[in-house]
């Protein structure tokens, strides 16, 4: 009978010990079967992100008026652009731009006007930025109507070269100086794209060559006939940009 009620006793203190003993801890945080909780960094606004450096790139399209002076012909010009480029800092930024437009206009301009310069750009505000360029400009004319004046080509045993432009050649093949000036507004669209309108001023003088196909008898050099035009030009441009 006391062997029995002692293994009753027994059989209850190892129950109430199961009970009655304390729960495990519990896990800690983080510590489940997700892995430890990460915080992410805090990412840089669309604004901030353009202010950063970099490669851009900016493909538009020009429109605008192309003046002769001293009686070079003048002509619209209408035309893409591609700018090239680094965003150096918060400031500033190193662009090249490529520009070929056709230049048009009755008893004007028949042909192409194509032009690229180095421009430092200065970033006023995250919207606005201003940019000086210089580089080459060119004319590339075909048929233009206009009276070819004196001399005529077939009257020359020597390359001649006019005084001015006040009679200008009735085709003009060349190259020359370009500069400009231009005010940039840009508005993000997202962290890889932007666009924007840009207001230029450009000059250029272009040293005309007219080939006369005829050579001279003395040196066998071809007879050509120069003249120089300046011009100044003002364009509205819409572009995109890529970062």
């Amino acid at each position: 009978m006391k062997q029995a009620l002692g293994v009753a006793l027994l059989a209850l203190s190892l129950v109430l010990s199961l009970v009655l003993a304390p729960a495990p801890a519990a896990a800690a945080d983080g510590d489940d079967e997700d892995g430890p909780v990460r915080f992410s960094l805090a990412t840089d606004s669309e604004r901030d992100a353009w202010a950063k450096p970099g490669f851009r790139v900016q493909l538009g399209l020009v429109y605008g008026q192309f003046v002769g002076l001293g009686g070079a012909p003048s002509g619209r010009l209408l035309g893409p652009i591609l700018r090239l480029g680094v965003r150096l800092d918060e400031d500033w930024s190193l662009l090249a731009s490529l520009q070929y437009a056709s230049a048009s206009q009755s008893g004007g301009l028949s042909g192409l006007r194509f032009a690229g310069t180095l421009e430092p750009t200065w970033h006023v505000t995250r919207n606005l930025s201003l940019a000086v360029g210089l580089g080459f400009g060119g004319i590339v004319e075909g048929r233009t109507g206009r009276p070819d004046p004196d001399p005529l080509p077939s009257t020359l045993d020597t390359s001649y070269t006019f005084p001015d432009a006040s009679t200008p050649v009735a085709s003009c093949s060349g190259v020359g100086v370009a500069g400009l000036a231009r005010v940039d507004w840009m508005m993000v669209l997202g962290r890889r794209s932007s666009t924007g309108v840009a207001l230029e001023f450009d000059g250029q003088w272009t040293g005309c060559v007219d080939d006369t196909r005829r050579f001279e008898p003395d040196t066998a050099q071809s007879i050509v006939r120069r003249q120089f035009w300046p011009h100044v030009g003002v364009t509205l441009a819409w572009v995109v940009a890529w970062r």
